[in-house]
C-alpha cells in the first residue's frame, strides 16, 4: 500500500535520505545568477524602487501575510520582469507529485507561482510570511524542483519571504539530486537589491536548456 506525503511536511533531512539530495559549494555549478546578467531599464529601476518603499511601508502593518508578499512584490517583479508577456505564463497553486516506486510513496504539494517558457519549468517562486526564514521554505521548493517533468534540464527556483530572496538550482543524475544556492538579497540592504533580483531572473529566463 502506497504512502502519501504533503510537499510542505518534508524536511531537508528527508530530501537528502529519500533522493540523495546534496549541497555542492562548487563555484561553478551555478553561475547563471552572477554571470552574463542583463541590465535593466531606468524605468525598471524606479518601479522597483516604489516596490521597496511600498514593502518598507506594509512592514508598519504586520502581519505581512502570503497573499500580501504575492501582490506587493512578487507580482510586481513579475510584471516588470515581462514574465506576464508570451513566452511566458504563470500558473498559481500547479499541483506536482513525486511517485518513489521502490518505498511505495507518493509526494504531492503545490508550487505557488510557476514561470513557463516554451513548455519547459524555467522558475518555481514559492513565498512565505515575512516572519518565515528561507531555511524553513527550502525543503519545500527542493520537493517541487525534484518533480520538473524534465528532469534531464536543470530546475531553477526562488524563494521569497518579501524581503529576502534567494535562488536555487538542481541537477538530477540518476538516482543522485545535486543544488546550490545564490547569495541572500535583502531589501533592507543599502540601495535596491531588487535591481539584482531581476536581472537574475531575467537571466534565468533567457536560458535554452
Amino acid at each position: 500500500m502506497s504512502q502519501t506525503l504533503q510537499a510542505q511536511t518534508l524536511t531537508l533531512r528527508d530530501l537528502i535520505d529519500r533522493f540523495d539530495l546534496t549541497l555542492t559549494e562548487d563555484e561553478n555549478f551555478f553561475p547563471e545568477w552572477q554571470e552574463n546578467l542583463p541590465e535593466i531599464s531606468d524605468r525598471d529601476r524606479q518601479l522597483l524602487d516604489k516596490v521597496k518603499a511600498g514593502y518598507i511601508n506594509l512592514l508598519n502593518y504586520p502581519p505581512l501575510l502570503e497573499d500580501v508578499v504575492k501582490m506587493a512584490i512578487l507580482d510586481p517583479i513579475l510584471f516588470i520582469g515581462d514574465f506576464y508577456l508570451s513566452p511566458f505564463y504563470v500558473k498559481a497553486e500547479e499541483a506536482i507529485e513525486i511517485a518513489l516506486e521502490d518505498e511505495g510513496l507518493i509526494i504531492k504539494g503545490k508550487i505557488d507561482t510557476l514561470v513557463f517558457r516554451e513548455r519547459f519549468w524555467v522558475t518555481a517562486i514559492e513565498s512565505k510570511k515575512a516572519a518565515f526564514s528561507i531555511e524553513e521554505a527550502l525543503p519545500q521548493i527542493l520537493t517541487y524542483m525534484l518533480g520538473n517533468p524534465n528532469p534531464e534540464r536543470p530546475s531553477f527556483g526562488m524563494i521569497t519571504t518579501g524581503g529576502t530572496f534567494i535562488f536555487v538550482k538542481l541537477m538530477r543524475s540518476g538516482s543522485s539530486n545535486c543544488y546550490a544556492m545564490s547569495d541572500l538579497f535583502s531589501i533592507r540592504n543599502r540601495g535596491n537589491e531588487l535591481y539584482d533580483v531581476l536581472r537574475v531572473l531575467k537571466r534565468l529566463s533567457q536560458l535554452e536548456y
